[in-house]
């Protein structure tokens, strides 16, 4: 079936390339809505307070676009575009999203989230970007995040999710207020939640290879396609809860989305992904230049906006961010500049 996939995406003439990776990235975010939303409702029918259920499930539903990814591609032997799927997706999260979401109107900011969550964030990072640095390889030519360092973030991963239900516990923040839940028969409910989870899938095993494709052709490194285009169809989900959030003045939730998803893209997607691989994800030395320098700078400048003293990030401060990102983008493009 891989080869099938293969042959047929490398068959195809340029636009008609690019016009499966625009769909098939649609449906992967469609696939995503449908489990988040049909796990949400069976959570709550089940009487999982909802509470519980934003600081869980809507976290790691969000990210589980660029989880399945990831973890294939690492599993394909393509460590480049695991890794740079999960940094261009934290970039697209802090800088377009938050960004556009700040512009659209000004973005508040819980003071609780920014000082828990948001040290978390910018620890998590941190960590991501100590553990692709070179002097864990032999030779020192290149980085790796070993399999033994993906089952660490793993279990990471576990105790952030425990903490984040107590926290929403003990808080009473209804992280799952943008939610609606809808009734509908269970049975119903767990058909949408299998396609949901089929789209996924499906829809990464035919991106991967069509990413690989439009990188060859156009003679871009995969890492790049990754970590701008495929980055930003995978953050789809992220993009909709955050404007969606703004629009019905919980801006406070779209900043602690983004922050959790920040937080997930590491500890989730980068965890699963080595995890998966015994050879663990090769970091190539571009990602030194660009990659991830930038994933550091624009969460930093995000965390130094959301701790000033009125609690919002303003429209001049989002275009900063979304201006950034566009700068990135350019350099990604265009690295001799």
């Amino acid at each position: 079936m891989e080869m099938i996939i293969v042959e047929f995406v490398e068959a195809l003439p340029m636009f008609l390339l690019l016009a499966l990776i625009g769909v098939f990235l649609l449906t992967l975010g469609k696939g995503a809505d449908m489990l988040v939303d049909e796990a949400v409702s069976l959570s709550l029918h089940w009487g999982i307070p909802k509470m519980v259920v934003g600081a869980t499930i809507v976290s790691l539903g969000t990210t589980l676009p660029e989880a399945t990814v990831s973890v294939l591609a690492a599993v394909r032997g393509n460590p480049d575009l695991a890794l740079g799927n999960a940094i261009g997706s934290i970039v697209v999260d802090t800088g377009l999203i938050i960004g556009l979401a700040a512009m659209i109107g000004p973005l508040s900011v819980d003071k609780k989230t920014i000082n828990r969550q948001g040290r978390l964030q910018m620890a998590a990072v941190f960590l991501l970007a100590f553990l692709s640095l070179p002097f864990f390889s032999e030779g020192m030519t290149h980085g790796i995040i070993y399999q033994w360092m993906g089952f660490v973030l793993l279990v990471l991963l576990a105790i952030y999710i425990y903490a984040s239900m107590r926290w929403a516990v003990t808080s009473g923040i209804d992280e799952g207020a943008i939610l609606e839940e809808e009734k509908r028969p269970v049975q119903w409910q767990i058909v949408r939640l299998v396609l949901g989870i089929a789209l996924v899938i499906a829809s990464s095993r035919v991106l991967i290879p069509a990413v690989e494709s439009l990188a060859t052709r156009v003679g871009v490194p995969q890492g790049v396609i990754a970590a701008t285009l495929v980055a930003f169809g995978t953050s789809l989900p992220e993009l909709v809860t955050a404007i969606t959030a703004v629009r019905k003045k919980h801006g406070e939730l779209a900043v602690g989305n983004i922050i959790g998803a920040d937080i997930l893209n590491v500890l989730f997607v980068v965890g699963s992904a080595a995890a998966v691989t015994s050879q663990g994800l090769y970091v190539p030395l571009d990602f030194y230049k660009l990659q991830i320098p930038a994933m550091l700078l624009i969460v930093a400048l995000f965390r130094f906006f959301a701790k000033n003293a009125h609690q919002v990030i303003s429209k001049r401060e989002g275009l900063v961010l979304f201006l950034l990102y566009f700068l990135y983008l350019f350099l990604n493009f265009f690295p001799q500049w």
